[in-house]
């Protein structure tokens, strides 16, 4: 059977050469488009056929300046120097020696004054060589039964003078009021300091201490002094 269509004027034999051969084409364009140089023109001057006319042609003056001399340097004359006539002949005074020798005589003791001992005004409760003495401690042989016997006998003195106050009991007031005052030299209480939570208990701490009797002072190598002493005083409600 023979073909209907002449194969040699078929539109699409040779489609393929030609859309390769184009596509060869475009490439070279774009190649060539890519790598293409272009240059300016030269514009360069000829410096040696410019011409500067004379008259513009400005000479620098040249200014002398004249500096001033320097000033001369100061000479100044020697000093003039004079002989002194020699000083009258000067009697050097010899220092005796004030060493200790055995020809040194001693003085009499009577007339050697002695320092009297400095002991201080107040004396803290721990350090009193004497502590004050409660009365009814006096019996009490040691130093040390003396402190103790002092110490129960202050603790008996506010259990026994304790009351609650009625304006602490009301609000419900509780604490420790610290106490601090002196035993003076004549074995009477002063400098009384108090600090508590309220000061109601203060006054109630303050009124048993006013209460207490007349003390032996402390003494110190003999000598009555003031003596601190600090106790607290706690208010608890059952």
């Amino acid at each position: 059977m023979e073909p209907k269509k002449n194969p040699h004027l078929d539109v699409k034999r040779n489609s393929m050469l030609y859309f390769f051969m184009g596509m060869t084409f475009v490439l070279l364009m774009a190649y060539l488009a890519l790598n293409w140089k272009t240059y300016y023109s030269e514009n360069t001057w000829d410096l040696g056929a410019v011409k500067v006319n004379e008259d513009l042609i400005e000479e620098t003056p040249f200014l002398k300046l004249k500096l001033p001399d320097p000033p001369q340097p100061k000479i100044q004359s020697p000093p003039k120097i004079e002989i002194a006539e020699d000083d009258e002949k000067v009697e050097e005074t010899v220092i005796e020696a004030n060493d200790v020798d055995q020809d040194t005589e001693i003085s009499d003791i009577e007339s050697i004054d002695v320092v009297e001992d400095d002991i201080p005004d107040e004396i803290p409760f721990i350090l009193i060589e004497n502590a004050p003495i409660f009365p009814g401690c006096e019996n009490e042989r040691t130093e040390k039964e003396k402190r103790e016997c002092f110490q129960e006998q202050m603790l008996k003195h506010i259990r026994k003078n304790f009351r609650y106050p009625e304006v602490a009991q009301e609000l419900g007031l509780e604490g420790r009021v610290n106490i601090i005052f002196t035993v003076q030299k004549d074995g009477s209480i002063g400098d009384v300091r108090l600090r508590g939570p309220h000061e109601s208990l203060e006054k109630e701490a303050a009124r048993i201490i006013s209460k207490l009797p007349k003390l032996q002072p402390g003494k110190q190598r003999g000598t009555p002094v003031k003596v601190p002493y600090s106790i607290p005083i706690t208010f608890r409600l059952n």
